[in-house]
């Protein structure tokens, strides 16, 4: 803990130089998962990638004492030694604990828990102005709430308390195959209403094959049974497996996949986004090429490569939620307008049962006549050559989400105008917020997530890439993986073992 105490006064004196100067700062945490591009130099940076640590698992409080660097799969490691595991845990193992609570992030068991941050006790932060505090639902909970999804507009979180719950073995994992959106939303919320059922999402493979994934914890394997694996070289990927298997099926396909592949079903082929890399890369995609290149295919790479190339400008990146009355509506859109397959679907229940809660970017979430739950769309595949068309499509996507009453998750570029976006997100209790805790002078949410044009030109400038050879098929991209390769991301995954409990570690 003292080195924890240590690295936070650094921060807090900082801050202070800052706060002194009313100058804006970014913070530098050492990875991402934002597919946005960002400016950053030491002048104007505070670094926090120190802050990695697990501090505490108590077992009795069922509760994880967590530095916001700590990674998921560093966070599961702590807690599935102790038999516990997180309320909800991010798809992808390079995520971060604060990521998680100072952007926007859910998962199939947010249906049952609300977003990553509702699973969040109270938090350390340091104010702009140095000063250290701490935030819970019930003490400073306009602080809590309002550094919830604020991408660090508010203050530098610097510890968090994160809910935990006791684990199993396994997930029992029912694959339910439908034939329409409107049928798959139904069984989406009836799987939901099934106070047995922990996991809920779904994978839309055109709009008329719909696979509902509904899971439970369970500790053993019936009897004659074998897990089914996804986090090895030699396994399938998890969205090829339930296609192959179960959207040709007239019946509900069972599987029992031990915890931690569950959990990280999707870091192998960034759900399905890798598979348009072989493609890009003239590769053939098939089970040999997948084993082989296998070590490039998991999230932390790929993010890195992408940030690297620059290849996510030219990608339609978009998670959007809409209530479930406008699921029908916004599905007809998608499949006229875009015409992006596979869409991952993920019910999240927003409200906020907290008293006091309504605060911050999402205040209306506390409100009871706001939907329960908004249906998550993942929309990720490559977008038009032709850049203005890209923009006007991702333009369109964020208007149609706010015409239905719905809401799209930050981490990715947002194109709205500065009126547009506040139209969405609620900016008083925002402001507020900001104001009371000596944050105004700072960039708001939105001068952090627009589209930077500026900030792009300048990181292809700074780029060691020969100018010929800039958006140039396939040597942009190329250049991205020999950056994630040089920088160590690579070796990562080919050093790296997988977490294993139970039983799953014999098989």
């Amino acid at each position: 803990m003292e080195a924890h105490i240590g690295a936070v006064a650094s921060i807090s004196e900082r801050l202070q130089q800052f706060y002194a100067q009313r100058q804006p700062f970014r913070v530098y945490h050492g990875s991402t998962n934002s597919t946005r591009t960002a400016e950053k130099n030491r002048n104007n940076t505070v670094d926090t990638s120190q802050l990695n640590h697990v501090l505490e698992i108590d077992s009795l409080k069922k509760t994880a004492l967590v530095e916001p660097n700590v990674s998921m799969d560093k966070l599961l490691e702590a807690t599935v030694v102790n038999g516990l595991v997180p309320l909800v845990v991010m798809e992808f193992p390079g995520i971060t604990v604060g990521g998680g609570f100072s952007g926007s992030a859910g998962e199939s068991s947010s249906c049952r828990h609300g977003p990553f941050d509702s699973t969040i006790n109270w938090i350390e932060i340091v104010l702009p102005n140095g000063e250290v505090a701490r935030a819970s639902k019930t003490e400073k909970p306009d602080l809590f709430w309002g550094a919830a999804s604020a991408f660090g507009t508010v203050g530098i979180v610097t510890l968090l308390e994160v809910q935990l719950r006791d684990a199993k073995r396994f997930v029992e994992l029912t694959h339910y195959p439908t034939n329409s959106f409107s049928e798959a939303c139904k069984k989406i919320q009836d799987e939901v209403a099934n106070t047995e059922i922990e996991f809920v999402d779904a994978i839309a493979f055109s709009s008329k094959s719909v696979i509902i994934c509904s899971g439970r914890l369970v500790d053993a394997l019936p009897t004659g049974s074998k897990p089914r694996r996804y986090l090895r070289r030699r396994d399938s990927w998890f969205y090829l497996d339930v296609q192959k298997r179960a959207a040709k099926s007239r019946q509900p396909v069972v599987d029992y996949v031990p915890m931690v592949d569950y959990l990280f079903r999707w870091d192998r082929g960034g759900f399905w986004v890798a598979r348009y890399a072989y493609k890009y890369f003239f590769t053939p995609f098939n089970r040999v090429t997948r084993y082989a290149l296998d070590s490039y295919m998991h999230a932390r790479v790929m993010y890195h490569a992408l940030h690297k190339s620059r290849l996510s400008d030219t990608y339609i990146i978009q998670d959007v939620g809409v209530p479930y009355e406008a699921v029908d509506e916004f599905h007809r859109w998608v499949d006229q307008t875009i015409k992006i397959y596979p869409i991952w679907l993920c019910p999240i229940r927003v409200r906020r049962d907290a008293p006091d809660s309504a605060h911050g970017l999402h205040a209306d979430f506390a409100d009871p006549n706001t939907p329960e739950f908004m249906l998550n769309f993942g929309i990720w595949g490559p977008g038009p050559g032709d850049y203005e068309e890209l923009v006007r499509l991702n333009r369109a996507i964020e208007q149609k989400v706010h015409e239905l009453g719905g809401k799209k998750t930050l981490y990715a570029q947002a194109y709205y105008t500065e009126e547009e976006f506040w139209q969405t997100y609620t900016q008083p209790p925002y402001d507020a917020v900001r104001a009371k805790y000596h944050a105004s002078h700072l960039p708001s949410v939105y001068d952090k997530v627009k589209v930077d044009e500026d900030a792009k030109r300048k990181t292809m400038e700074g780029s060691r890439m020969p100018a010929a050879l800039r958006n140039v098929r396939p040597f942009q991209g190329l250049y991205g993986v020999y950056k994630a390769w040089r920088g160590g991301d690579y070796l990562l995954q080919t050093r790296k073992s997988p977490i294993v409990t139970g039983e799953a570690s014999k098989q």
